[in-house]
């Protein structure tokens, strides 16, 4: 069984058309699985719906508990990308002895141009195979977790 907790990011943005702005509405995660035709038992928790930019120190150990306190050994994160890393490193201190492997998405689900899908689906691979540890998932790639960067003028995520 894997948990995949879910904390919000571009992952989960909804567009008001009206207001010409991003927002959270629910997660896109079950569709997502059911699009992607995934076979793997999963137990999806909403743990928030917030942008990684907002995200506090509380919040980040508020993940970190869900995944020490979670039944399951094997975790997948969505998350914003901008502090992916930040979050990584918080689990990485306080979740010993689990996979856990964060991923996300540089375009919103929603907009139908997605790379969340290719991730969520490269995270779910990388769970069952990767050793106890905290991984980065972006782009088809793996990463551990203080051997990555978000290199923002390329769009991509890539080895430190």
């Amino acid at each position: 069984m894997i948990r995949l907790l879910v904390t919000g990011g571009t992952f989960d943005k909804e567009y008001d058309e009206i207001g010409g702005t991003l927002f959270f509405k629910d997660t896109h995660v079950q569709e997502m699985l059911r699009l992607g035709r995934s076979r793997l038992d999963v137990v999806v928790e909403t743990v928030m719906l917030i942008d990684s930019l907002q995200m506090t120190p509380a919040d980040r150990v508020r993940v970190a508990e869900r995944c020490r306190d979670c039944a399951e050994s094997q975790i997948v994160v969505t998350h914003g990308t901008d502090t992916m890393v930040e979050t990584a490193a918080v689990l990485a201190e306080r979740v010993p002895g689990k996979t856990i492997v964060l991923t996300g998405a540089m375009i919103p689900y929603a907009f139908g141009s997605s790379d969340g899908l290719f991730n969520l689906g490269s995270a779910l691979s990388f769970v069952q195979v990767l050793p106890a540890g905290v991984y980065v998932a972006m782009n088809g790639t793996h990463f551990l977790w203080n051997h990555v960067r978000k290199n923002r003028s390329a769009g991509f995520f890539e080895r430190t």
